[in-house]
């Protein structure tokens, strides 16, 4: 494993300027992605929304007018329902040409529903009568349907078509429709001292007040709730950012610890000092255990160690600092301050060697070598704090990063597993508990330090 000489070693790479790391857009374009089967979950749940929209007018009409015209209608939700299942099985929201000409398909059938009468009508009724149902507010269903989707540009188009069919409609009806002059002949006579109502009330008017008084209200409402769904993305994707670095922050820091740095605002960022307990671990003797390895054994097994320890130190309340080839960095009491941080750092030492001890017997029955790893843990003032310009890393930095690695290779001559501080010994008696963590160490007396002018008294285990 290779020194550590400074003690500066990057921590949060996700802390950053967005506008300047450039990873950020690769995982914005991860968030997107995820934002699209959202999405496409959301059509899927629209078109299921409309089949039982659908179904519900499909059995209520009969009731409102039971007559073989209903049959016409009949056939044309049969129509919307199949169009409906041609969406879902090749619609791509906001990217597929095709689904957008299914949904304007959906309003062109629409539109005829409302204005081209049953050929199963028992009576023939002047055609401007159609626009006095009030079929229009159907049109409401498919843009509810459409929010479902998550997709404002649908919604937008959806406005903006529905407005022009209908004012297309309302053209064709003008220009080609059936019109009976008589029936407004007796209504102007019926109502001839009230002109405003015999004008609403004519059996041949359009009404072209009321009618654009409908398509601006859609508009309105169609505009409305794009804006709300564009609104919605951009939450969505907020929160997908957050969510990304919080799984970020899980892969250096326990469980508790995340909680409580998701619920401040950029406490890492705040320059400090304080006391912290560093552990480094390694495998002895790796280079030569991976020379005769194929490479994917060999990352296999790094692989299996790394989880293993990392479990360890999230167990013990501590945080990943980082993988160092085959052994890693944790420190206890980053990015606050603990009441048992050295005491911590030595249980999870202990429960480090633990685990080794319980891999190797797994290896031994798997015919593979065991593996020895040592341990060293120093006490002491670091330095915490985001350093760098345009990409910013959380970094622990000071002299007990170094004594905690120096204390890791003194584990060699010594023969021992772990090789800890008195400065960590000392700490931990004065915890609570911290007595049983320090419990059974031996003492190994002053050792030289390299890069420390003076001695430090060591303990060791194992």
């Amino acid at each position: 494993m290779a020194e550590t000489t400074s003690g500066g070693l990057p921590l949060l790479r996700f802390l950053r300027d967005p506008d300047a790391d450039p990873g950020e857009a690769h995982a914005n374009a991860r968030t997107e992605q995820a934002l699209e089967r959202h999405k496409k979950e959301g059509m899927e749940l629209a078109v299921r929304a409309r089949f039982v929209a659908l179904g519900v007018i499909a059995i209520m009409l009969p009731f409102l007018n039971f007559s073989m015209e209903m049959l016409y209608y009949e056939v044309l939700l049969g129509l919307l329902a199949l169009n409906g299942w041609a969406q879902r099985r090749i619609g791509r929201v906001g990217k597929n040409r095709a689904e957008l000409a299914l949904i304007f398909l959906d309003l062109v059938l629409m539109t005829i529903a409302f204005v081209v009468p049953s050929p199963f009508a028992e009576e023939v009724w002047p055609t401007p009568m159609l626009f006095r149902f009030d079929n229009f507010t159907y049109f409401f269903v498919i843009l509810a349907g459409a929010t479902l989707a998550y997709s404002w540009r649908t919604i937008f188009a959806i406005g903006v078509w529905t407005a022009g069919l209908w004012a297309l409609a309302m053209f064709g009806v003008w220009k080609w429709g059936y019109f009976i002059p008589e029936l407004s002949a007796a209504s102007a006579e019926a109502f001839a001292d009230y002109p405003a109502m015999a004008r609403i009330l004519d059996p041949n008017g359009l009404n072209l007040d009321l009618r654009l008084q409908q398509t601006v209200i859609f508009i309105l409402v169609a505009f409305t709730l794009g804006l709300a769904m564009r609104r919605y993305n951009k939450l969505v994707l907020g929160n997908a950012v957050l969510e990304r670095e919080r799984a970020n922050l899980s892969r250096y820091f326990s469980p508790n610890v995340v909680d409580e740095l998701s619920q401040n605002d950029e406490p890492l960022k705040q320059i400090r000092t304080h006391n912290v307990a560093v552990l480094f671990i390694d495998i002895v003797g790796f280079s030569s255990f991976a020379a005769d390895r194929h490479p994917e054994q060999v990352i296999g097994t790094l692989r299996d160690f790394h989880s293993r320890m990392e479990a360890q130190v999230f167990a013990h309340g501590g945080t990943l600092d980082k993988y160092l080839g085959d052994g890693l960095m944790a420190t206890f009491g980053t990015p606050m301050a603990g009441p048992q941080d050295a005491s911590a750092a030595l249980g999870c030492a202990r429960a480090m060697i633990a685990a080794v001890e319980a891999w190797n017997a797994e290896r031994r029955a798997e015919g593979e070598p065991e593996l020895r790893v040592s341990v060293g843990v120093d006490y002491g003032p670091v330095v915490l704090g985001d350093i760098g310009a345009n990409r910013l890393e959380f970094s622990v930095i000071g002299n007990t990063v170094n004594v905690a690695n120096r204390l890791e290779k003194l584990t060699r001559p010594l023969d021992v597993r772990i090789a800890v501080s008195d400065a960590v010994r000392g700490q931990a008696l004065k915890e609570d508990g911290g007595a049983e963590a320090a419990d059974g160490l031996t003492d190994r007396g002053a050792q030289e330090i390299r890069g420390l002018e003076r001695p430090v008294k060591v303990w060791s285990l194992g």
